[in-house]
């Protein structure tokens, strides 16, 4: 079922287009990514189909009953409630619900001072309202709210602890957690997978793979786009094209459309020209000026194609450096590091060996200490123990995820030209421009650019640096899909060695020949990919279970009963069985009976006669408390 179409929809700010005529159809059980540059109008987009901004031209249709839930890049909550008392306000029908339930409940403990028809009304309401109840989640929601908090990574936090002293990403998980206890027909999220965790994302994944209604995504990371998403809209020069498949089928079926429609026109155009030269060298003959003015229509009728749109103008990253180092770069030797205030170590027993031209990606939990390592390999925090020692020649080119080498009241072009002044204006232009900052974008001031453009800047900040060993943390973060593919071709290429933190699987898997997964007291080393990591981890775990399975076989094997004791307890097995059956075969007598009494007390003979109302209520009441009486000897019988 369709549950929102968009047909033509245009916008504008001002004189500047920024959608135009775009066609988007969303089914109730689909998965949509919205792709894009940076500035497409994929935001835009969104706040259009979330209704949070008006249009131009065109129409949305959506059912009325339709219900929305939208994440924005920026959305945190603002609340001085509690973490737990936040969430709860999404089931605030099934606490008010609740609470009259344990009214009725006070008021059926007084049931015989009722008159019948009162009584039988009473327990009539309550069992109707108990199953209402027991049908929208109201046994459940505690369980839901304690499974999503757990899996956005607040299982460790105090669940009364106020929401304003929270960090912006921690809001900004909790406000995404809100959503998706809401459970709207239609999930807009905007960027969800920022603050998020390698962890928290496959947590996510997962939860929205199984999420009942449909979900529209905008996300920079592939590799979460490629296990959550069936159906790729492209937002390219104003307008949206649809493609069906995960994010890296959109990629081989955008390069396929591109080189068909290539195909077509060329083929088109030199059929043109074959029909202009025909037309020029034969409409001057009278013997064949006909069959020239006959081409001449045939051209003028033909429905000229366009030439294909390729990509627009991409960032041009290289990465070179001014000297080779040794084999051995980095030795890093039972390390720990503490904060001086600080009882226990951020991490410690942190070991590596790295030599010339691997490239390393240390994955791990947000807290474990990545960013802190990597600060303390620059020389800029000081170990508790341990030792790291660089290797012959090594030059370190850091990237800060923070931005903080940039000066915010620099221009773009001093930025980069005074700390480089000995090159000539002209090329450091020219390095801005490999970078997409062009014209007078360099005189802008670095306050004024946005997470992108200062994640370019740095990136041409690091490239003029020439060294040998980069140290890169959070490279991707900011930058749009099309300059995190054009940063990973430049890293595959770089000759030299590469040191990074990421969240972005996808570019691990790119970059990374070896995954170092960094922990509280240690680190375990992975020879391949971000794939290969968790197919060994997988293989771990499973490992695990195994040696779990064979413990609990051995604790059984030396606990053997002798064979007598053995069947002794076969036999009372079997007889607690019986006696199982025969309470099963009871309870379900009853539970007939008590259904056909309910039954009879719902006519209006029975229910408009005091006394025989009464007498039905005392005998389903007897039936009750009798099968609530075999019920527990049932179950002891069964944890028996």
């Amino acid at each position: 079922m369709i549950i929102m179409q968009l047909n033509d929809v245009s916008k504008s700010f001002g004189a500047e287009e920024i959608l135009a005529n775009i066609k988007i159809e969303i089914k109730d059980k689909d998965r949509i990514a919205i792709v894009g540059r940076n500035g497409a109008g994929k935001s835009t987009l969104l706040k259009i189909m979330a209704g949070e901004m008006t249009y131009d031209t065109g129409e949305i249709i959506k059912p009325k009953d339709l219900t929305l839930g939208y994440l924005s890049q920026h959305t945190g909550l603002e609340s001085s409630n509690s973490i737990w008392d936040e969430m709860l306000e999404v089931f605030q029908d099934l606490l008010l619900q609740e609470k009259k339930l344990r009214h009725m409940e006070a008021k059926m403990a007084e049931v015989h001072h009722l008159e019948p028809d009162e009584q039988t009304k009473i327990l009539a309401d309550y069992d109707r309202m108990q199953q209402e109840f027991q049908t929208n989640g109201g046994y459940s929601y505690e369980s839901e709210i304690k499974a999503v908090l757990s899996g956005l990574n607040f299982l460790d936090f105090d669940d009364q602890t106020p929401i304003n002293e929270l960090s912006g990403g921690q809001k900004t998980r909790l406000a995404l957690g809100k959503l998706l206890l809401k459970k709207p027909n239609l999930l807009i999220l905007d960027e969800p997978t920022n603050h998020l965790d390698i962890e928290t994302l496959s947590w996510l994944e997962k939860y929205l793979a199984s999420y009942p209604g449909a979900v529209v995504i905008v996300s920079h990371d592939r590799y979460f786009l490629d296990k959550t998403v069936s159906i790729v809209y492209e937002v390219s020069r104003h307008r949206t094209k649809k493609y069906y498949g995960s994010y890296s089928e959109f990629l081989h079926q955008k390069s396929l459309n591109f080189e068909q429609e290539m195909k077509e026109f060329e083929k088109q155009q030199t059929e043109i020209k074959k029909l202009e030269e025909f037309i020029q060298k034969n409409i001057v003959r009278a013997s064949t000026t006909k069959r020239a003015q006959s081409r001449r229509k045939q051209l003028e009728k033909m429905d000229r194609m366009e030439r294909p749109l390729g990509d627009e103008s991409s960032a041009s990253i290289t990465f070179d450096i001014t000297k080779r180092t040794g084999n051995d770069v980095l030795k890093i030797q039972d390390l720990s590091f503490r904060y001086d205030d600080a009882e226990e170590e951020i991490f410690k027993g942190f070991t590596l060996h790295v030599t010339r031209g691997e490239s390393i990606a240390l994955v791990g939990p947000n807290g474990v200490g990545k960013t802190t390592l990597l600060k303390t390999i620059l020389g800029w925090h000081k170990p508790a123990s341990g030792e790291i020692n660089l290797g012959t020649n090594v030059q370190i080119g850091y990237y800060d995820q923070e931005q903080a080498n940039l000066t915010s009241h620099k221009t773009v072009l001093n930025e980069l030209w005074d700390e480089y002044p000995h090159v000539n204006e002209k090329d450091i232009r020219t390095v801005l421009g490999n970078f997409l900052f062009s014209g007078d974008d360099v005189l802008k001031p670095v306050q004024s650019l946005s997470g992108g453009e200062k994640a370019r800047l740095a990136l041409a900040k690091l490239r003029m640096q020439k060294a040998n060993l980069l140290i890169l943390d959070e490279p991707t973060n900011h930058l749009d899909i099309d300059s995190k593919e054009v940063l990973e071709a430049a890293l595959i290429d770089f000759p030299g060695t590469i040191i990074f933190v990421s969240h972005d699987r996808y570019f691990i898997n790119k970059i990374a020949d070896k995954v170092v997964e960094m922990k509280q007291d240690g680190s375990t080393i992975y020879l391949g990919d971000y794939d290969y990591y968790l197919e060994k981890k997988q293989e771990e775990e499973e490992l695990q279970r195994l040696e779990e399975v064979k413990e609990q076989q051995t604790t059984v094997n030396e606990k053997k009963l002798n064979f007598k004791e053995e069947k002794r307890r076969q036999s009372e097995q079997r007889k607690r069985e019986r006696q199982i059956a025969k309470l099963e075969e009871d309870i379900e007598r009853l539970e007939d009976e008590l259904a056909y009494l309910e039954e009879k007390m719902t006519e209006p003979e029975v229910y408009e006669d005091h006394e025989k109302a009464l007498e039905f209520t005392t005998k389903t009441n007897e039936i009750k408390q009798e099968i609530e009486h075999l019920m527990e000897e049932w179950t002891e019988l069964q944890e028996e």
